[in-house]
């Protein structure tokens, strides 16, 4: 067997080890002896110490002038001024915490997304944050790219999103069944681009949740199926889902500055009409429920319009709450709506009629204060049900009882 062994010459270790020495436009670059390392030439610079403190002998006094400010209209005013300052009422801390973080690592792993996510949501971390049973998060069906471009919404949009995920449907259902909720709401993206608009993709999804939780109340925020056909919305409405909502987002005269030109205010108020129609033709009793953004440039009278022609529509559940520009992309804030202003549109609503009302700056119109509410009443009317069928239960038997006992009886 014949061996071959590679030994390295003494001058090519040499010329390996040692420091090379390079000229730069015929000029010697002087380097320390090859004994020296690059340690020993940082030690011997005069330099000072990465972390030593500097004692310059100045204080802040050194810094203060002691003359008077100028007058306002002299001053120099940096960053912009153009648009009203963020309240203090309106700003939230960063979300944290181990409900948050296990919520966050359940979708992920399931590839499902959040409109809490999506839409930038203030209220993530107080709903998310809740311990078990108490936490809520509102997934986001059908993908994060919508076919809509709406002025106000981050989320991401194309004319062609991605195909639907066939899963997501068992998806959701599992990680809703992992989190042990009473309640959970459902969102979805636009898809102009589906022949169907989504909507069987939708109630395939509650179908799924219920037969994995049949106690879990369900909300779906739905699109508006515009140009799919009623049959569309009545297919939705009649999944087995408790809450329909649709949002209006808007006053009319704004809805075409604020949403998409396909989407449209009394398109809107169609959707929440056919839901109740839908709902009420296969035998199911739902709550219809929409949501109102202030800091738009609405003006009063039309609030009061819009809410009108709400009741008119037989809306049950309606929500107030501020806009807040997602990015530098999106429409300017117009106004920031003081509190005060809220809880008078509270006040207004509820003397209208509506089921129920939420108003405060940071009201979303998925929101865990006001599902609670509307979990209580969908609880509150199946026992009312429940124990009107059993009346008309116990009536048939009584009734039929009787007639038995007459047919049996001998004619005299």
């Amino acid at each position: 067997m014949l061996r071959f062994t590679a030994t390295a010459s003494t001058s090519a270790r040499s010329a390996i080890a040692g420091p090379s020495v390079r000229r730069y436009l015929a000029t010697a670059v002087s380097t320390p002896p090859p004994s020296a390392s690059a340690d020993d030439a940082m030690t011997t610079a005069p330099r000072r110490k990465r972390f030593e403190k500097l004692d310059d002998g100045l204080t802040f006094d050194d810094f203060v002038s002691g003359e008077e400010l100028p007058p306002a209209s002299e001053r120099v005013v940096l960053g912009n001024t153009k648009q009203p300052r963020l309240p203090s009422f309106l700003k939230h801390p960063i979300p944290s915490g181990a409900s948050y973080t296990g919520i966050k690592k359940d979708l992920r792993g399931l590839g499902l997304h959040t409109v809490c996510e999506e839409a930038k949501c203030p209220n993530i971390g107080e709903c998310w944050g809740g311990g078990k049973g108490a936490a809520t998060a509102t997934i986001m069906l059908m993908g994060d790219t919508c076919t809509r471009g709406c002025r106000f919404c981050s989320v991401k949009t194309s004319r062609a999103p991605a195909p639907l995920d066939i899963h997501e449907p068992e998806n959701t259902a599992e990680a809703i069944s992992r989190w042990g909720l009473g309640y959970i709401v459902l969102t979805s993206v636009d898809r102009d681009d589906l022949a169907d608009g989504g909507a069987a993709h939708i109630a395939s999804t509650i179908s799924k949740i219920k037969s994995k939780a049949p106690s879990i109340l369900v909300e779906a925020l739905t699109p508006d199926f515009a140009s799919k056909g009623v049959d569309r919305i009545h297919t939705v409405a009649s999944s087995g889902l408790d809450v329909f909502a649709h949002n209006v987002e808007t006053v009319e005269r704004c809805t075409p500055f604020v949403r998409d030109r396909r989407a449209g205010f009394q398109q809107s108020l169609r959707v929440l009409e056919e839901a109740k129609k839908g709902a009420k033709a296969a035998g199911k009793e739902i709550l219809t429920k929409t949501s109102i953004m202030l800091g738009v440039g609405e003006r009063e009278d039309e609030i009061h319009e819009t809410l009108r022609r709400l009741r008119e529509s037989d809306v049950d559940v309606v929500t107030f709450g501020q806009y807040m520009r997602p990015t530098k992309r999106h429409m300017k804030v117009d106004r920031y709506v003081e509190p005060e202003e809220f809880a008078k549109w509270k006040e207004v609503a509820e003397g209208m009629g509506f089921l129920y009302v939420a108003s405060g700056p940071l009201v979303r119109s998925s929101y865990k204060a006001g599902e609670f509410f509307i979990e209580n009443v969908l609880k509150k009317r199946r026992a009312a049900a429940a124990e009107r069928a059993a009346a008309d239960l116990a009536s048939t038997g009584q009734a039929t009882s009787a007639s038995t006992s007459a047919t049996a009886s001998p004619a005299l």
